[in-house]
């Protein structure tokens, strides 16, 4: 099944994950603790507090809702990668509906996509995010087909165990996090 099928018969709390750790994922170019969303994770468990826990991970980046950031990275494709992941922490629905969180998580799925496409140093050829996203897989770059790996395991772990799958969600989450922490210092040691 494709990313767009698994998104468009997720439920809600498949949804928020799918969104939650694709924006997790994506910390490293906030400049955030690895732990900022832990919170919104437990918020997933729980079933309370989403807002309260949004509220304060916006204010510890320093991001508010309708966030536009500026060109301020020394490298063009790191500031893009970088306002993507600022536009994903934005647009979080406070209220958690089922139609804004599918819209969140399928806008999620996509930037993510592309900060990863933005980011490889091998990515070329063919970059239709919205292809890869329906399966067309042909000639993907390697950072860009771990993420979209990423994303389907973890839309398939919440649907298939609910709660109980949030955690290994998470887990999937953090190694993501970890990658893309190397690439931005690799990237960021080849201009020093």
């Amino acid at each position: 099944m494709s990313l767009v099928e698994l998104i468009a018969q997720a439920d809600e709390r498949a949804l928020a994950a799918s969104g939650l750790a694709c924006l997790d994922r994506c910390v490293p170019l906030l400049g955030g603790d690895d732990d900022i969303l832990r919170p919104l994770w437990a918020s997933l468990v729980e079933g309370r507090e989403w807002q309260e826990r949004l509220m304060k991970a916006r204010a510890e980046l320093g991001v508010d809702e309708g966030f536009e950031a500026e060109d301020d990275a020394e490298c063009v494709s790191e500031a893009e990668a970088a306002r993507l992941a600022r536009r994903m922490l934005a647009a979080v629905p406070a209220e958690p509906s089922a139609d804004a969180l599918r819209q969140w998580a399928d806008a999620c799925s996509v930037a993510a996509l592309q900060i990863h496409r933005l980011l490889d140093p091998v990515a070329g050829g063919d970059s239709s995010v919205t292809a890869r996203r329906e399966g067309r897989t042909d000639g993907m770059s390697p950072l860009v087909a771990a993420e979209l790996r990423r994303q389907v395991a973890v839309l398939e772990l919440v649907t298939g165990h609910g709660a109980g799958g949030l955690r290994r969600a998470l887990d999937v989450s953090t190694e993501g996090r970890r990658v893309l922490r190397a690439v931005v210092s690799r990237r960021a040691r080849g201009r020093a």
